[in-house]
């Protein structure tokens, strides 16, 4: 009996240590299943993942999109010609925005994923506090009239360049439960622990919830994401965009900081310029997106560098898989349920969706207070096979560069990775090229 009892304690302390990085589990009598998932080639009809309906391509000479009026109630084909469409001054494009569309950021190699296009954000120190450029931190690079084309001055100091992110399986990350990304992160290494923020949903009154999406996880459900991104990119003023659909975004111009909100000389279209239905299409879209999936055939180097990517470390912060919540979880604070093409969903996106400081952030504060502005969402690597514009700036070309960049709590893993003989570096390469 002495004997036994040492035994049995350490097996019960192991059991203790291992339940905390054990993947959620899904309800008794759900099983899990692994989510489907894109081949990421645009050549390939295989983007619909069996949210709502799919229907037929849009051809607007024989029927015009029809955008859905409450999520999944509308149509993927409708949803993804919407998100594919060119905003028209007419429909309330500007008066300063970024590009004319989603699709002109978000569709490479398929419409939803990658750009190498660049939003701009910008401000200064005040007693070493971060503060918003005059006229708001976002620079927007367009504009429909020349006497509101946005510049900034040499006070503004903090300065940034962030690339576009994939949209491609981000119904499963909404439907990602607060609790799962929190016992993730707690069972991360003290030194290597993400930090998770609260962020409103629009669509709940502004009911705090995990965020997930953005650079500095600043949104965490898809109609957020979405009616920021419209008025934020694109200048469309929608009920969704954080003020109501009443207000555009300032010029910063050389001249000081210009109201153009209609019914201004530049704005001829009264707001709300959307009244939330293409909004509703856009998330609707992503929401019902495949993962993006890994490259078939698998390449002999990426099975090597697969357990490789675990020894370095890489995986503490992007982690390989989780399970989303099961199908009729209310989330986002009660405004969605989650459907059954979504719900109960393995997947990989190889990211804990936490902030974290690896020595690369930009400076830049958005939501969660000025202890957050050198620290950068881990970016999910599912699909970065299909990228070649690297780490938030867009600036690197190489996989091998951007783990040379890792400081902070991204040192243990560089480290880790230099110490690798020159073909098992290559081989972890090729394993996080193959994702």
């Amino acid at each position: 009996m002495r004997k036994v009892l040492p035994v049995l304690t350490l097996v019960l302390f192991a059991i203790a240590l291992f339940l905390p990085l054990s993947e959620p589990q899904p309800v008794s009598g759900q099983a899990a299943t692994e989510a489907l998932t894109t081949d990421n080639d645009a050549k390939t009809d295989d983007l619909f993942n069996g949210f709502g309906a799919k229907g037929t391509p849009i051809d607007e000479c024989v029927n015009e999109p029809v955008a859905p009026t409450a999520r999944g109630n509308g149509r993927f084909e409708d949803n993804k010609f919407i998100f594919s469409e060119r905003e028209t001054i007419e429909d309330g494009l500007g008066p300063t925005y970024n590009d004319v569309g989603c699709v002109e950021c978000h569709q490479s190699v398929d419409v939803g994923a990658f750009g190498q296009q660049m939003e701009f954000r910008a401000g200064h120190l005040v007693n070493g506090l971060f503060v918003d450029a005059p006229g708001g931190q976002l620079v927007h690079a367009r504009a429909t009239d020349s006497d509101i084309v946005e510049h900034i001055s040499t006070a503004e100091t903090v300065k940034a360049f962030r690339v576009t992110l994939s949209t491609l399986g981000d119904g499963f990350v909404e439907c990602l439960a607060n609790a799962t990304l929190q016992n993730n992160v707690a069972a991360q290494p003290a030194a290597q622990r993400g930090t998770l923020t609260s962020v409103p949903v629009t669509e709940a009154n502004n009911t705090l919830r995990i965020g997930r999406f953005g650079w500095k996880a600043q949104h965490a459900s898809l109609v957020s994401f979405s009616g920021d991104a419209y008025l934020n990119e694109m200048g469309i003023t929608n009920p969704f965009d954080g003020s109501g659909g009443t207000q555009e975004n300032p010029a910063s111009t050389a001249e000081g900081v210009i109201n153009v909100t209609f019914p201004s000389p530049f704005d001829p279209v009264p707001d709300p310029e959307d009244d939330g239905d293409d909004v509703l299409a856009f998330a609707d879209f992503m929401a019902a997106t495949r993962a993006p999936g890994r490259q078939n055939p698998l390449p002999a180097a990426a099975v090597r560098g697969d357990s490789l990517f675990n020894a370095v470390g890489c995986n503490v912060c992007h982690t390989r898989t989780f399970t989303t919540a099961a199908p009729g979880t209310l989330i986002n604070g009660g405004a969605f349920a989650v459907p059954a093409a979504l719900g109960n969903k393995i997947i990989h996106p190889f990211s804990d969706f936490a902030l974290h400081n690896i020595g690369t952030g930009d400076g830049i504060v958005q939501n969660a207070g000025q202890g957050s502005a050198n620290q950068i969402r881990t970016p999910p690597l599912w699909g970065i096979r299909g990228r070649n514009r690297l780490m938030h700036e867009g600036l690197n070309v190489t996989i091998f560069d951007s783990i040379q960049l890792h400081a902070g709590q991204g040192t243990t893993a560089r480290n880790n990775f230099n110490a690798l003989t020159a073909a098992q570096r290559n081989d972890l390469i090729a394993f996080v090229l193959s994702l």
